[in-house]
Order: structure tokens, then C-alpha cells, then sequence
């Protein structure tokens, strides 16, 4: 963990060691600044570390309760994780590709030594405008891994740099920076009730599930005395219902039951006809 002058010092001793460890291959003075690209672009060599964003952590976002002993001690307080994102702009004569020389011993150099080391942090921690930082203490190391960046985000990144004229650069980002919380958590309430009972759901003196009314077998039970307590006997207990098992099904099918056979209709007789004589009268 460290305090708020973590972001500082993280980009004081990246130009620290972006300064030592510019040979065997550059045999020139260099002056390494941090700060932003300057609007006038400077005609000695020159490297700016710029720290351009601050975003926070996404594995490390949601684990920043804070954390007690069993005993109640507070063993870590909140802590902010954050990642810093630096632009790295090199500057020098064009003639002699100086910029490209310093932007490949800058590579150079993070990729051998990606974690910021300890003494760096100890120098860089002795400027004035660092006293009372605390980042060499943090047990969690600083990492540099490069970020790919297409010409889109390039020319939005430079385009936020008010007339500054875009020159060779490469961006890094370092992860992780803790920023521990000053303020001291309350401590916990301490335990009200510590008897603890364990009870299946259907005993007596068991909660009722959710979403389930008691039901008794043979209506409204009896009331239990209050001054009975545990010697109340049992038939004065609230009765349960138990659930009646299903019958086992066996592996033959039942036969249906036969439909009963309905009646038919008879066909209604209808009367005789009289004879009729030659006059079509009925006789």
C-alpha cells in the first residue's frame, strides 16, 4: 500500500530509469523530463515522460473492503487500485535519427527491466516533492507493459494536446498502484445472541419456509400453555401433516377400464294405415 503521492513518485522513477539505463548505445547527454510534450519541440535530445491517464484496475476494481483479524484488528484498510497510462515522446536532431535512437533504448529498457525496482523508487523518492511517500514500503511492485495504440487512438491522443506537434512516441502502462485510505474503519458490532439453533423445516418451533402455510391434520390444534414450557407433553404439540407416499408404480401398465356399453335407441312403430277405397276416402 502507499499514499496519495504514489502517482508522482511512479513517474519520477520511470524517467529515473528511462536515464540510467540509456547505454552503451547512446554516448550523447540526454535530459530526461517528466512532464508533457512541450509545445515547441526541443532541438537537443530530449525524452518526456507524460502520464496522460489514470484509470482504475479492473481485477483488483471491487476488493477494497476492508479487511479484520478474528479478533477484531484491522489488518487493511480500503485501497484504490489504479493503473497509469504514460506517453513517451522522444525529441532530438532529425538529421540524425536521434528521436528513433531514444525511442529504441527507451523499448529497450522496459522490456528488460519491466518492474520498477526498488532502488529507483529510493532515489526518486529523495526529491523535496516527494518527501513522506511511501511507495518503496508497498509490498506490490509497479509493471510497465506496452499498449498498442492504432492510428485513430494515436491522433485522438495528441489531438487532446493542445498545438503540440506530434512527434515519435510509444505508450506504456503501469499496473498497479495501491493508494491505501487514511481513515480508520469502525469497528464491528459485537455479537448480541451467540446460541445458535439448527432446526429442519416441519419441527416444532421451526420457521415456516417461504411461500408455505402450516397445515394440521384435523383442523385448529390446541393451544400449548404458556407455563408448560419444555414438560408441555406431546399431544399438545402443534401436529404436522405428513405427506401420504405414493404408491410404488410397478413396471406393468394398469388396464384401462372398459367403457360401459350404452343403450341403443328403438326405433319408434308407427300406426297402420287404413285402407283407402277408390274415392280416396278412408274406409
Amino acid at each position: 500500500m502507499s499514499n496519495a503521492l504514489a502517482l508522482a513518485h511512479v513517474t519520477q522513477a520511470l524517467a529515473l530509469l528511462l536515464e540510467s539505463n540509456l547505454g552503451p548505445e547512446i554516448d550523447m547527454a540526454v535530459k530526461v523530463e517528466p512532464r508533457k510534450p512541450p509545445a515547441d519541440p526541443p532541438t537537443e535530445p530530449t525524452i518526456s515522460v507524460f502520464l496522460y491517464q489514470v484509470t482504475p484496475n479492473t481485477s483488483l476494481r471491487n476488493s477494497d473492503l476492508p479487511t479484520r483479524a478474528t479478533d477484531g484488528t484491522l489488518i487493511k484498510r480500503p485501497a484504490a487500485a489504479l493503473d497509469l497510462h504514460f506517453l513517451i515522446t522522444a525529441y532530438g536532431d532529425e538529421t540524425a535519427l536521434v528521436g528513433q535512437r531514444l525511442i529504441g533504448s527507451v523499448v529497450r529498457t522496459l522490456h528488460e527491466i519491466p518492474i520498477l525496482p526498488k532502488d529507483i523508487i529510493e532515489l526518486a523518492g529523495e526529491r523535496p516533492y516527494l518527501t513522506g511517500s511511501d511507495l518503496a514500503e508497498s509490498a506490490q511492485r509497479v509493471r510497465f507493459t506496452p499498449t498498442v495504440m492504432d492510428i485513430d487512438e494515436t491522433s485522438k491522443l495528441w489531438g487532446m494536446l493542445y498545438q503540440t506537434p506530434y512527434s515519435l512516441s510509444v505508450v506504456y502502462q503501469a499496473v498497479l498502484v495501491l493508494i491505501d485510505g487514511r481513515e480508520t474503519p469502525a469497528a464491528r458490532k459485537p455479537v448480541e445472541r451467540p446460541d445458535v439453533r439448527v432446526l429442519p423445516f416441519g419441527a416444532p418451533g421451526a420457521p415456516v419456509p417461504p411461500g408455505a402455510e402450516p397445515k394440521g391434520e384435523g383442523g385448529p390444534t390446541e393451544d400449548v400453555p404458556e407455563d408448560a414450557g419444555e414438560t408441555a407433553p406431546a399431544t399438545a404439540r402443534k401436529a404436522t401433516k405428513t405427506p401420504a407416499k405414493a404408491p410404488a408404480r410397478s413396471g406393468k401398465s394398469t388396464p384401462r377400464t372398459a367403457k360401459r356399453a350404452q343403450p341403443k335407441p328403438r326405433p319408434r312403430k308407427s300406426a297402420p294405415r287404413r285402407p283407402s277405397g277408390d274415392d280416396g276416402t278412408e274406409n
